[in-house]
């Protein structure tokens, strides 16, 4: 069973946005010696199947004939060279590709095909230290969260690498039931849990009840579950609202209300006033639907899971507000 590595990059006289892109940034943070940058996809198709096969995957599946190229060989990852920069995503992370390419495949009528795993490869052109190459990488172009770097002395190199059996199983319990208040803070900030004071507390006293401590994986769970993408705690907590009215530099008028639970009182609350007969259905199971004619509905389904929300508390808010 062999690993084809299918890289995938722009032809010659097109113009790279990605590559560009990555050389503004770098350029934007003041970093010399880099001239240029190259980008590149890479996918490691992992089974039994031919050189036939696997160049049909790459002229059918994956380049634009008009403005892409592709290359194919076998194995993984790259040299481990500083001007090569290759991000992988880390082991048990999704990769948001391989679903869709590994149907696409067997749409085709090609079997065999076991795991697909992609990559992006920056090519830095230009003379610059080891160093500074590691800053790129860390501060423009991957994600350590959910991401790495895989041609720099890893066994994941394209993540395909390494097997996903090698894994064994431990079972990990967080003491909470001795854990005193400071103890809690430090569990939540080193578990990248982000629950403060008062929500470590309550979760302590629940296990407390069960006359033990939780696993790594319940507390995890508990607190992605409580975490504001997910629970919507500034929407549906209570707001202090100020408004100061002022006229020449000097306060005229000062007025304080309290906004109990936002999302209702404001979004939710016109949304039932108006009342309008095309809503079908509002706010229900995280969908909309409206009324499109007199013989169909449309149902929206509108949000963003690009996120880790338990992990990333930043990014996964930013999927409840639009980003």
């Amino acid at each position: 069973m062999l690993t084809y590595k299918i890289k995938v990059s722009e032809k010659e006289g097109i113009f790279d946005a990605v590559g560009h892109g990555a050389l503004k940034d770098i350029q934007d943070l003041g970093i010399q010696g880099v001239r240029q940058v190259h980008f590149a996809l890479l996918y490691y198709i992992n089974g039994d199947v031919n050189q036939a096969q696997i160049t049909r995957i790459a002229e059918e599946l994956l380049i634009d004939k008009i403005t892409q190229e592709y290359a194919i060989s076998e194995g993984r990852g790259t040299r481990d060279e500083r001007r090569v920069v290759e991000i992988a995503y880390n082991q048990g992370v999704m990769d948001p590709v391989e679903e869709s390419v590994l149907k696409a495949i067997s749409d085709m009528g090609i079997n065999g095909v076991i795991s697909v795993r992609t990559a992006k490869q920056y090519y830095l052109e230009g003379e610059f230290s080891e160093d500074t190459a590691k800053i790129i990488s860390e501060k423009l172009l991957y994600n350590k969260v959910i991401q790495h770097v895989a041609n720099r002395g890893t066994k994941d190199e394209g993540r395909g690498a390494k097997d996903e059996a090698d894994y064994k199983f431990k079972l990990i319990t967080v003491d909470l039931l001795s854990a005193s208040d400071k103890k809690l803070r430090e569990i939540s900030k080193q578990g990248q849990l982000f629950l403060n004071l008062s929500e470590m507390r309550q979760i302590k006293n629940y296990f407390k009840s069960l006359g033990r401590n939780p696993t790594d994986c319940e507390l995890e769970t508990i607190a992605q579950t409580w975490s504001e993408h997910c629970r919507h705690k500034t929407f549906r907590g209570k707001i202090e609202y100020r408004e100061v009215t002022t006229s020449q530099g000097h306060k005229v008028t000062s007025s304080k209300k309290i906004i109990n639970n936002l999302l209702k009182s404001t979004i939710m609350k016109v949304t039932k006033e108006l009342n309008k007969h095309w809503c079908v259905s509002v706010f229900k199971d995280n969908a909309g639907i409206i009324k499109f004619n007199d013989n169909y509905n449309i149902c929206f389904k509108v949000e963003t899971h690009n996120h880790p929300s338990a992990l990333e508390p930043f990014g996964g808010a930013n999927t409840g507000i639009g980003g």
